[in-house]
Order: structure tokens, then sequence, then C-alpha cells
């Protein structure tokens, strides 16, 4: 669709220097919907790796064992400090999974809006 668009801006031939300036304009900001689209379909296809996951992981576990080696000796303190690091860990897990894959799993962005801003011909 944007590339018919495209090709039949580009197809006119402007009688005027206002229809050559809006010629213009309106070929660039067809080419910055398909920079977006493009952008859009590289963001859908990427992921986080298992390294990145296993490091993320590898981290937090040594993070946690240095917090309860330092607090060894106050038990309340190490079970204090090393469950609200815990929990900073859970959601910072939930966060990159919430962007692994944006279009696609159980935390995902649907067409719903897409959908609604489009015209009615073209549904």
């Amino acid at each position: 669709m944007l590339a018919e668009a495209l090709q039949l801006t580009l197809a006119l031939t402007p009688n005027s220097e206002g229809q050559k300036t809006a010629q213009r304009e309106i070929a660039t900001a067809l080419e910055t919907a398909f920079d977006a689209r493009r952008q859009r379909i590289i963001i859908s296809q990427s992921h986080v790796n298992l390294v990145k996951w296993l490091c993320l992981f590898m981290q937090a576990a040594a993070a946690l064992f240095a917090i309860a080696m330092i607090h060894c000796d106050n038990r309340i303190a190490a079970a204090i400090t090393v469950g609200l690091f815990a929990t900073g860990v859970a959601a910072s897990v939930l966060l990159i999974a919430a962007h692994d894959r944006p279009f696609t799993g159980e935390i995902s962005v649907g067409p719903g809006p897409l959908l609604q801003v489009m015209p009615d011909d073209s549904r």
C-alpha cells in the first residue's frame, strides 16, 4: 500500500512550484512511514538471547550471595536485604521478558490500536 502510494506520487507531473513542493513532502512522509515500518519489523524480530539471560541470573545469584555473606551475623537483616534484592531481580526479569518479543507471547502488543486508526475501506 505504501509502495503504491509512493509510485503514484512520483508518477505525477507537477505543474507549479507548489505542486512540486507538495510532491516532495508527500514522498518524504511516505519514506518516513517506510522507515517506521522497517523499524517495527526489526523490533518484532529481536529477542534477548540465552547468554544475556544466563548473565543476568549469574549476576543476581552472586549479588544475593554477597548480601547474605555481609549480613550473616544478623539473620533478620540478611532475610530483608536478600528479599528486597530478589524482588528487584524479579521485576527486572519481568521487564526484560515483557520487551523480549513485543508482538508475540503472553505479554504482547496486539494489532487493536492500529486497526482502530485504519480507514474503514481497508478492513
